[in-house]
């Protein structure tokens, strides 16, 4: 059964860093395509960064040289650095993961900047 947990999030003032980890279980982020989403209040889920291949990686217009999204030597971790953080990154973050045909979730967690 896959399973998926993030942890990293937090309180950052504007400016700041934070590092998101996403823990994997029952999968692994080696061969499958692996994305960060986030969710502001009212409004709808928007991908954030996603590893669809070797070299495949993409990003938000809006996080561009802001965020970078890695995998761990072992490959069952899932990172999302984030640096010089805005007010209008506060969400709460979602790690997916393709595996056999479906996606599978994490529970998500907060990130808050403020100004």
């Amino acid at each position: 059964q896959v399973h998926l947990v993030e942890s990293g999030g937090g309180l950052v003032q504007a400016g700041g860093s934070l590092r998101l980890s996403c823990a994997a279980s029952g999968t692994d982020f080696r061969a499958n395509a692996a994305y960060w989403y986030r969710q502001a209040p009212g409004l709808q889920r928007e991908e954030v960064a996603s590893i669809t291949g070797p070299n495949r990686i993409n990003y938000l217009e809006s996080v561009k040289g802001r965020f970078a999204i890695s995998r761990d030597n072992t490959e069952t971790t899932l990172y999302l650095q984030m640096s010089s953080l805005k007010p209008e990154d506060t969400a709460v973050y979602f790690c997916a993961v393709d595996h056999r045909g479906r996606t599978y979730w994490g529970q998500g967690t907060q990130v808050t900047v403020s100004s």
